[in-house]
């Protein structure tokens, strides 16, 4: 229950974070629909595939489809209080991939697969619907510039299986996760911090 509890906060997250994309954009309706949904299961569809999980978890679970559409009715409803929030596509963004990281981690897990790829699985999770939904609006993914994003994702996933070691409730190890993950975006944001780039 815990584990479907954070899928879909990260869904919401990711959906809202789509819709405002779009509307950046001057989308369409339909657009707006579209961008918010490959935002929102983009990344878990790719994990899905890689795995071997199929059908993916969408097409077999249809309360992920009304939870996009309810955000996306949601955020168009409250697009100018939304605006007035300069940054909340950042922050949305920021808690889908701290939610997804693990969305993802815990499937790799279910799979039998080494810490190291369920953190790369994670990463994934994270990540690539925002590439999709990038790339679809013509912007160069953030995941591809030198921003501290799927670093986060990383650390994250390493402080999950740390936190996995310690004698505490099945719950921690996740809640810290997503907290190291969020935390560390959050920080790295605030203080300018950036990976090296390879040109002057």
């Amino acid at each position: 229950m815990f584990y479907f509890v954070i899928d879909i906060l990260g869904t919401i997250a990711f959906a809202i974070s789509g819709v405002m994309v779009a509307m950046d954009k001057r989308l369409d309706m339909f657009g707006v629909f579209i961008i918010a949904f490959v935002t929102a299961v983009g990344g878990g569809t790719l994990r899905d595939v890689l795995i071997g999980s199929t059908p993916v978890v969408w097409l077999t679970e249809t309360v992920y489809l009304f939870t996009i559409i309810g955000s996306v009715l949601l955020a168009i409803l409250f697009r100018n209080q939304l605006k007035y929030v300069r940054r909340s596509l950042f922050l949305f963004d920021t808690i889908g991939i701290g939610l997804y990281t693990m969305v993802g981690i815990q499937k790799g897990i279910a799979f039998g697969l080494a810490p190291i790829m369920c953190i790369g699985l994670g990463t994934i999770t994270a990540s690539f619907g925002g590439v999709i939904r990038d790339i679809l609006c013509n912007e160069i993914p953030v995941i591809f510039r030198k921003e501290v994003y799927a670093t986060a994702c990383i650390v994250g996933g390493l402080g999950y299986f740390l936190l996995e070691k310690l004698p505490v409730n099945d719950a921690y190890p996740y809640v810290g996760g997503i907290i190291i993950v969020i935390g560390i975006r959050l920080l790295a944001v605030r203080f300018k911090i950036a990976l090296p780039s390879i040109y002057r």
